[in-house]
């Protein structure tokens, strides 16, 4: 498995405030890595840290197996383009204008490539259209743009729909999995739109108290929040022998309790038990939603 980011028990402390705490972290080549937590959680100061603009207290980290340590660092860092708190964008100049700025700072002297960054963000028309009259959302694509200045692979946006109306949403959704898809680049994105994180991501890892204190896959994440039926019945031993021999995925919660994942037929369940002399006193569907199942995992309302 290639990894483009690994953090390896990273240490954050301000004074004596401590915000990373021995954090791991793995994100896959190709990935949409959804980076999930409260307010003060640190993910910002992560991703300041893994751009180079703050230094760790301890620990390291490595960016295409490159080491943090290591004097390489800065080139592999070349890979990456970030927007952290807000895209750095000159409002009394063009798009293109911007993206000439940030070739200038890259070093690179050829602009050929700027009408093809500017149409694959969705802003090649805007000519001489200054970008104070830009909408947030072509604001937040340009920002996306120059992120992308010197073919770039890996992104870290922080909170990039943050202050968008329902259209600006969708597009810079739909430009992150076009990225993602056509050009293959690995996202690192922090939101706390949790139901629009996950109509895009592929991993999650879940902060708190600056630990990454689970990492999941989209596949896995959904078989924990899909929609799931609870059935109560007299006899587990006979249902699950039952359950096991239809294929049907289950768990047993309690000695009267089961969860089953799959999609059924409640009377043509009841009708098989009943014929394994097994009875359904009660059942009930449930769905639980990103956000439930991480209010869930951190501990319950009180901890959001």
């Amino acid at each position: 498995m290639e990894y483009v980011l690994e953090a390896n028990n990273i240490v954050k402390k301000y004074k004596k405030n401590l915000v990373l705490s021995n954090l791991n972290l793995h994100i896959e080549k190709g990935a949409i890595y959804g980076l999930i937590g409260k307010n003060g959680a640190g993910k910002t100061t992560l991703m300041r840290v893994i751009c180079g603009l703050q230094k760790t207290t301890n620990g390291t980290y490595t960016i295409y197996k490159i080491s943090s340590e290591s004097s390489k660092i800065i080139e592999a860092r070349k890979r990456m383009g970030a927007i952290i708190e807000s895209p750095s964008i000159y409002l009394d100049m063009t798009a293109e204008e911007n993206l000439k700025i940030q070739y200038k700072i890259l070093g690179i002297s050829n602009y050929k490539s700027i009408y093809d960054i500017l149409k694959l963000v969705g802003l090649a028309e805007t000519g001489k259209k200054k970008v104070k009259t830009f909408s947030l959302g072509m604001k937040q694509r340009l920002g996306i743009a120059i992120a992308l200045a010197g073919n770039h692979d890996f992104l870290i946006l922080d909170e990039p729909i943050n202050g968008l109306d329902p259209e600006g949403i969708i597009e810079i959704r739909e430009l992150i999995l076009k990225l993602n898809k056509e050009k293959n680049i690995t996202f690192l994105i922090s939101s706390h739109y949790l139901d629009e994180l996950s109509k895009i991501a592929t991993n999650y890892g879940f902060l708190n108290n600056g630990q990454i204190i689970k990492e999941i896959t989209s596949k896995e994440l959904e078989k924990n929040c899909k929609r799931i039926v609870e059935i109560n019945v007299n006899n587990v031993e006979e249902c699950t022998k039952y359950l096991k021999n239809e294929k049907i995925d289950f768990e047993v919660i309690t000695d009267k309790l089961i969860n089953i994942y799959d999609k059924v037929n409640i009377s043509e369940l009841v009708v098989g038990l009943s014929n394994k002399n097994c009875v359904i006193n009660d059942f009930h569907e449930k769905e639980e939603t990103l956000e439930e199942y991480y209010i869930n995992l951190i501990g319950g309302n009180n901890n959001v």
